[in-house]
């Protein structure tokens, strides 16, 4: 008799907390609002440039970015922008600041205008957001972004190993399909 009332007493207690677990998951379109938002915030920093990558996932309404900057105050401008957000709960800040050297943005100079300046290339140069970004670390190349073709992508990449100074070239640039 008591085994069966503390089944019936545990049943309750398990339907009376399914609608609470129900209000901490976003729905589909509550994710994809967020996700649009976050990447129009990512996008108007005042500070990213060529030579940073931010990325994101959204779960739920919780945040995590990740990426590679430059500028240190980008990385807690895209914290805070991101925390404003309607809906955002949480934010986890993943982006990684790349260290300071000199030997390093002179190949992020190298590398903009061998792969930007180079004509069958310029016109990614055209918006003010270029799709292709240009990662340095410590002499390693990543290249992150799109392209418009797969011929786009190997000359990006022939044209980043050209320049000296490199060590290795990663690209994971994406070619979109039109």
């Amino acid at each position: 008799m008591m085994s069966a009332r503390l089944a019936f007493a545990f049943i309750v207690l398990s339907i009376m907390s399914l609608p609470g677990l129900a209000q901490n998951a976003a729905s589909p379109k509550a994710e994809e609002r967020i996700s649009k938002e976050v990447r129009h915030e990512l996008l108007m920093l005042p500070y990213l440039t060529t030579f940073d990558n931010l990325a994101y996932k959204v779960n739920g309404y919780d945040v995590t970015l990740a990426g590679q900057v430059v500028n240190p105050v980008l990385k807690s401008d895209a914290q805070n922008a991101v925390k404003r957000i309607e809906g955002v709960e949480k934010v986890d800040n993943q982006i990684e600041v790349l260290p300071v050297s000199p030997m390093d943005d002179g190949l992020r100079r190298r590398l903009f205008r061998a792969i930007y300046g180079y004509p069958p290339l310029q016109r990614y140069a055209m918006p003010v957001v270029k799709p292709i970004r240009i990662i340095v670390k410590n002499g390693h190349v990543t290249l992150e972004g799109v392209v418009d073709s797969d011929s786009d992508k190997n000359m990006v990449t022939i044209r980043a190993k050209s320049v000296p100074g490199v060590f290795s070239v990663d690209n994971n640039l994406t070619v979109t399909k039109s």
